[in-house]
């Protein structure tokens, strides 16, 4: 997998697994309640799988991008330096508000 394919795997995985939480918040906002809005929550069970693939995915793509030598033909995109500090602004940008859904449950009852 590169390093593309294993970003998007765990923003997936960390939407899936913030999903029972989140999901019925922005409802709520948005002024949609109601009593069926406790069956969002059965996802609930599948959490921390989905944490799991989330935070693995997160690690394979930092192990790419920071600790294996990158080798490369010289005029190839992955051999540019501002290809490299592309891809590493956008694993951070995607992974600070991942890991910020991935902590949501526990800091969700203070917005209920």
């Amino acid at each position: 997998m590169n390093s593309k394919q294993t970003l998007m795997a765990s923003v997936l995985a960390g939407i899936g697994a913030s999903l029972c939480c989140v999901g019925p918040l922005v409802l709520l906002s948005l002024g949609i309640g109601g009593s069926w809005m406790a069956t969002l929550t059965a996802f609930e069970p599948v959490r921390p799988v989905f944490m799991g693939v989330a935070l693995l995915f997160i690690g394979l793509t930092f192990r790419k991008l920071y600790l294996t030598t990158h080798i490369c033909e010289p005029g190839r995109p992955c051999a540019d330096d501002e290809v490299i500090r592309k891809r590493r602004f956008i694993f951070w940008s995607v992974t600070v508000p991942l890991l910020g859904l991935l902590a949501f449950p526990w800091f969700a009852p203070l917005f209920y």
